[in-house]
């Protein structure tokens, strides 16, 4: 008996001692680690940042924190690429417009991921999963190979945002129908139904000075019927021009026909001379600050939210404010439906519009402890039950199980036209020389918005300088 109680006792000390051992073995082999990140300061990175501080619980037991560095939209580009180019090593996340990837990749800045996916069956199979025009719009370089660097993060669309108070009333469908022969689109479906030409008429139409009537009452201020950008800023031309030149049937420099595509007589061909010359068409309907070359996203979203137009086509990630009260006027008369199309030679609807969005990328410094932590966040954010709490927050997911639900559509009212818009989604270039490329078809674009040249001599001028800068770097022969 005795003899048994010392053995047990043995046992039991011996049990404790193995758990102590254990805990303490635990105890060491946790971590701090911090995975710092540069976002543009926008809804989609605030709501990332929300719910991983509280959601996330890091599988690895490490404590785990993201320490996510805010950065204004207009100052994004110059910071990111002044931390990265003076070798600073701050950051282990970037969440990067899907243009600067080549540059970047080539600096020697982004990491590949091909062997972080090949590592993980089903890390690589929700990857996946990802509609594949922003996989590779996000993920790939060379642009469409098999050769991936990014996540989505914030995947994004153009769309157009409606006021349906004005658009649906019964004086203005009237008087509308009165002078085009066509019904005043007012539902989200037959916005989806407009072209370029429809977007044209409401503009036309809904030109009202202070005082005239609108929607049954005088105007407070100068009305307008259509927004979209058109500014010399970044890219605020560049991704509402690629998509009318695509929709008509032309094409911008085509980096995935390296090195026989050229720049010279496809950039300046008729058919996108004609394309420029309808987006230039169409500033006239909008409020003059269109006329200065400063009517980029933020503007033209501001002037639809004070209700000074009936119709703004803008990116997603905006839509967020007009649900504001403290921040839009319109709260309460919004309808959405798809960008403006074109009608092809078929006779059916072609929608080809720029994508927006960004990927977040890891940098080539990061760590084997913070690469782990960062994959397990990465599969953690795409994971559906996380994608549908985000778009039901206000974001996007490009993940077919999550946007096909039919829930999906129910968690804003912009979410309706987001699966369908994702078909048409093609991307500007992805190649180290994109900055010195978007660079000049911004000033030329801006000196043809501004009135100083026409259409043809822009876009010769944009074609002479890709021709050139393209051969000089060996993407062209």
């Amino acid at each position: 008996m005795v003899a048994t109680t010392k053995i047990k006792g043995v046992v039991v000390a011996a049990g404790l001692a193995a758990l102590l051992m254990t805990g303490a073995a635990r105890f060491a082999l946790a971590e701090e680690v911090t995975l710092s990140m540069a976002v543009p300061d926008w809804p989609p990175t605030r709501v990332m940042k929300k719910f991983f501080d509280e959601q996330y619980k890091p599988k690895s037991g490490n404590t785990v924190k993201l320490d996510v560095d805010f950065i204004p939209w207009p100052d994004f580009y110059t910071r990111v690429n002044a931390s990265l180019t003076s070798g600073e090593q701050k950051y282990n996340f970037i969440v990067s417009d899907s243009q600067w990837l080549g540059a970047f990749v080539e600096g020697g800045y982004f990491r590949k991921i091909n062997d972080l996916l090949d590592a993980d069956p089903d890390f690589k199979k929700a990857f996946m999963e990802i509609h594949p025009n922003p996989l590779n719009a996000y993920a790939t370089y060379p642009y469409k190979s098999q050769n991936y660097y990014g996540f989505p993060q914030f995947p994004d669309v153009l769309v157009t945002y409606g006021r349906k108070d004005v658009l649906c009333d019964e004086t203005e469908q009237k008087n509308f129908m009165a002078k085009f022969k066509k019904k005043l689109p007012c539902t989200g479906e037959e916005i989806d139904a407009m072209t370029w030409d429809d977007f044209r008429n409401v503009g036309e139409f809904f030109r009202r000075k202070k005082g005239e009537m609108l929607a049954g009452k005088p105007a407070d201020d100068d009305f307008y019927g259509i927004a979209f950008q058109a500014g010399k800023a970044y890219d605020f031309s560049s991704m509402q021009v690629n998509g009318l030149i695509w929709q008509m049937g032309g094409d911008i420099w085509d980096e995935t026909q390296v090195p026989k595509g050229q720049a010279e007589g496809v950039v300046n061909s008729p058919i996108a001379v004609k394309a420029l010359e309808k987006y230039l068409g169409l500033i006239e309907y909008m409020p003059p600050v269109a006329r200065t070359g400063t009517m980029d996203i933020f503007k033209s979203d501001e002037l639809f939210r004070e209700g000074k137009v009936a119709m703004n086509v803008d990116w997603i990630g905006l839509a967020e404010a007009s649900l504001d009260p403290k921040a839009s006027k319109v709260v309460d008369k919004l309808v959405f439906g798809q960008m403006p199309g074109t009608i092809g030679p078929d006779g059916k609807m072609v929608r080809w519009s720029n994508i927006g969005g960004q990927p977040f990328v890891l940098t080539t410094w990061t760590t084997d402890v913070q690469i782990k932590e960062a994959v397990e966040f990465v599969k953690w954010w795409l994971s559906p039950a996380i994608q549908h709490q985000y778009a039901a927050a206000g974001g996007q997911s490009a993940i077919k199980s999550v946007y096909s639900d039919p829930k999906y559509v129910t968690y804003r009212p912009w979410n309706r036209a987001w699966a369908p818009s994702l078909d048409w989604q093609k991307d500007v270039w992805h190649v180290p020389q994109f900055f010195e490329l978007l660079t000049e078809q911004q000033d030329q674009f801006d000196l043809a918005i501004t009135g100083k040249q026409d259409a043809k001599t822009t876009l010769d001028n944009i074609a002479k300088f890709q021709q050139n800068l393209l051969t000089e770097a060996g993407l062209i022969q």
